[in-house]
């Protein structure tokens, strides 16, 4: 893979992304179609799949917070079946899960639904900072997505995601082939396939419901130090800004 294989942006790339695979294995295979040679054989493996699934098991809380803040676990995953001479994008972005905005009950520890989701916030995509590169860079090595923050500023201008606290997101993950032909945009449909792995769904708050999530979270963080001395009786019952 030569230089000219990374960096850059990705330009009309950046739209038609609405293929949706789920699987309840952390090993995906793309399963469009009609996909191009370049992206029919991609597989997604989901890094740290026994942590995910124990966030799972408990109910995951990802923090969003108005100046962002990065996931925990990251989403980081290992991908093979790429033609290592192509050029390929990747990038993320977050479907909500229903139409129902939820509370915590702290006196069963389960989430009761209050009422219709909030209107949806601005749709945005995370592009993966490597991004352009050869399928043999991105299949060398694990891609982590550990630059990406989830934030609740409906105005941010940093890029960071935007979501509505006591919502349900799915994080989805999309391989998109850049296609260097003349007529690239009449095949765009063909050149991408999409990835989401149900263990990885999550509630966006702006601070921790559930405290079996907090803990979990401190041992197995080595970023969470300061977590450590919170009292469990200062939680707090917040909603998004």
């Amino acid at each position: 893979c030569n230089n000219s294989c990374v960096g850059g942006a990705a330009g009309p790339h950046r739209a038609g992304i609405s293929g949706y695979a789920a699987n309840s294995s952390s090993i995906l295979k793309s399963s469009a179609c009609f996909a191009a040679p370049q992206v029919s054989g991609v597989r997604v493996q989901l890094e740290m799949h026994a942590l995910w699934r124990q966030f799972d098991q408990l109910g995951t809380e990802m923090i969003v917070t108005k100046a962002g803040r990065r996931m925990f676990p990251t989403f980081q995953v290992q991908i093979s079946g790429m033609d290592p001479a192509a050029e390929y994008v990747l990038l993320m972005d977050f479907l909500i899960v229903d139409d129902k905005r939820y509370r915590y009950a702290f006196h069963s520890s389960s989430w009761l639904v209050t009422g219709r989701a909030d209107v949806v916030a601005p749709s945005r995509m995370h592009f993966h900072p490597d991004s352009p590169a050869c399928g043999a860079q991105w299949m060398k090595q694990t891609v982590s997505f550990d630059t990406l923050k989830l934030t609740n500023n409906l105005l941010d201008d940093n890029g960071h995601m935007i979501l509505n606290s006591m919502h349900r997101y799915q994080p989805r993950f999309h391989v998109v082939y850049v296609d260097p032909t003349p007529d690239s945009h009449a095949n765009a449909h063909r050149n991408f396939c999409s990835f989401s792995f149900p263990e990885t769904r999550f509630m966006a708050v702006t601070a921790y419901q559930n405290h079996r999530i907090t803990q979990l979270k401190i041992a197995s963080n080595p970023f969470a130090k300061g977590f450590r001395t919170t009292d469990p009786q200062d939680r707090c019952y917040r909603h998004h800004i």
